[in-house]
């Protein structure tokens, strides 16, 4: 009984962990949308959120797989278009995270 409530326990504690790393790396693609693609309300996107929403869940993760993530986000904020193509491979991964978490069949951010 011991060896399984301690096993349950563990189980329980990496679920938590894995769950709080998937939405760090979404609050840091936010972060990143509003200190860098400032210049996408040009383009008449208000904010992050509707950013993330030009997209579902689905074709952001198929644009990702294809390689054609960029190319997206720059058909979508084209005023941005130079801070696409000098972003790191972090941000590229973070902002697609919040992509996704915040797609338009995702959750819904809090702000930004």
């Amino acid at each position: 009984m011991k060896k399984t409530t301690s096993l349950l326990l563990a189980a329980t504690l990496a679920g938590s962990l894995f769950a709080t790393n998937a939405m760090a790396d979404a609050k840091a693609g936010q972060k990143y949308y509003l200190k860098k693609l400032k210049d996408c309300k040009k383009d008449g996107i208000a904010n992050g959120g509707n950013f993330a929403t030009k997209h579902d869940r689905d074709t952001w993760a198929e644009k990702k797989e294809s390689g054609e993530l960029l190319n997206a986000w720059k058909e979508i904020c084209p005023s941005g278009e130079k801070k696409f193509d000098k972003m790191k491979e972090g941000d590229v991964t973070d902002l697609y995270d919040f992509c996704w978490q915040y797609a338009s069949d995702g959750d819904v951010p809090s702000c930004g």
